[in-house]
């Protein structure tokens, strides 16, 4: 017979591990509430942005203070919602890959620095005692030259008292003038049209016709005085060929080779564009990048066009979006190397190219850190 000291033991366990799941069920909960307000978001294109967004934030921030470390962390890696398309809003969750057995190496530095803090707007911010250029942007999840050419700073020098504009992303801001397209915007800023339609904040109509006096911001946009940073070189193979792809071994068992063959990556993986766009005049074939079932096959309406999505098992799941032609169908099994459409611009696209994300256990991680 276990003595009272041990009931009373084994009571405490019990009432804390009942806790324990509460708290992790309450937290679930409001990231439910958090992506259905992003979905309202998605589905106004922005008008609403503002008051739901504002309360929201100010309603998780003050469940963040009373529950601190049940839904905090290291957050390092920017979540999806499967069935979103990819001009949507995206909430953020967190994904610790090292408790998966990964290294550090996991994690890929994009060519820009990039807001890990969604925000829709430019803001004021006042310098304060202390602050440097350097520090500000760190802090506000931007690059130096993006806070310089914003305020037509000259040197890096700030002072207390500066009041200095903060876009939301790295990049720059412009107002649309007559005759304006957001191909001759991204030729202009030497950016990319697609980024500038799937940046979320950007009320980019489904017709791609700008007016004249809206503000749109150009993600990774250079001014035109201003020599474009150069592009990272890229692995993608020169040939498609089953099994010939570089492959990486990522947490979990996965394996995953490029899905196509690119010129270059248009768009780069961040809060906002959870994938990596991967551009090819010719429309050349689109391979499965490992292994898998089918679980979506066919036309999506929120801004993917045709869109495949396979599930390979072990948590992974990946998506190719925008093709011309699908030729695999739900249900069906498929290996690696595999041809499962061709490449295309369909749904919110500006031109040839493939949209590609990478999920583990739900949450989007960016590609670069899997296929190098």
């Amino acid at each position: 017979m276990n003595s009272p000291l041990d009931d009373l033991k084994s009571l405490g366990r019990y009432v804390i591990t009942y806790q324990s799941k509460k708290t992790r069920a309450f937290g679930r909960l409001i990231e439910h509430f958090k992506d259905s307000v992003v979905e309202v978001l998605m589905l106004k294109r922005g008008r609403l942005q503002k008051r739901v967004w504002h309360l929201s934030m100010g309603v998780l921030a003050l469940i963040g203070i009373l529950t601190s470390g049940v839904m905090g962390g290291n957050s390092i890696v920017a979540s999806t919602l499967p069935g979103l398309g990819i001009d949507d809003p995206r909430s953020i969750q967190t994904y610790d890959p090292l408790a998966a057995g990964a290294n550090q190496n996991f994690l890929v530095k994009l060519r820009t620095s990039v807001s890990q803090k969604p925000r829709s707007e430019t803001i004021d911010y006042q310098v304060k005692g202390g602050d440097t250029l350097s520090s500000i942007a760190q802090d506000k999840g931007v690059s130096v030259d993006t806070i310089k050419w914003a305020n037509n700073l000259t040197s890096d020098v700030v002072k207390p008292g500066d009041t200095l504009k903060i876009l939301p992303v790295s990049g720059v801001s412009v107002t649309v003038k007559a005759g304006d397209t957001l191909e001759s915007l991204a030729k202009k800023y030497q950016a990319d049209s697609q980024a500038i339609l799937d940046f979320p904040f950007n009320d980019v109509p489904d017709d791609f016709k700008l007016q004249a006096g809206q503000t749109l911001v150009i993600p990774d946009g250079t001014p035109p005085e201003v020599a474009a940073p150069p592009k990272p070189k890229i692995t993608s193979p020169q040939f498609l060929a089953q099994g010939t792809s570089p492959t990486f071994s990522a947490p979990a068992g996965g394996n995953f080779i490029w899905p196509t063959v690119a010129q270059g990556i248009s768009t780069y993986f961040a809060w906002w564009h959870p994938g990596i766009d991967l551009p090819n005049r010719s429309a050349p074939p689109i391979q499965a990048a490992a292994g898998g079932v089918i679980t979506y096959a066919g036309w999506d309406n929120t801004g993917y066009g045709n869109r495949v999505d396979i599930d390979h098992g072990n948590g992974y799941t990946t998506r190719y979006a925008h093709m011309s032609n699908i030729y695999v169908g739900d249900g069906q099994r498929v290996s690696v190397g595999q041809v499962i459409g061709q490449m295309g611009s369909t749904g919110r696209s500006t031109g040839t190219h493939l949209h590609f994300e990478i999920h583990f256990n739900g949450i989007a991680i960016n590609p670069l850190a899997i296929l190098h």
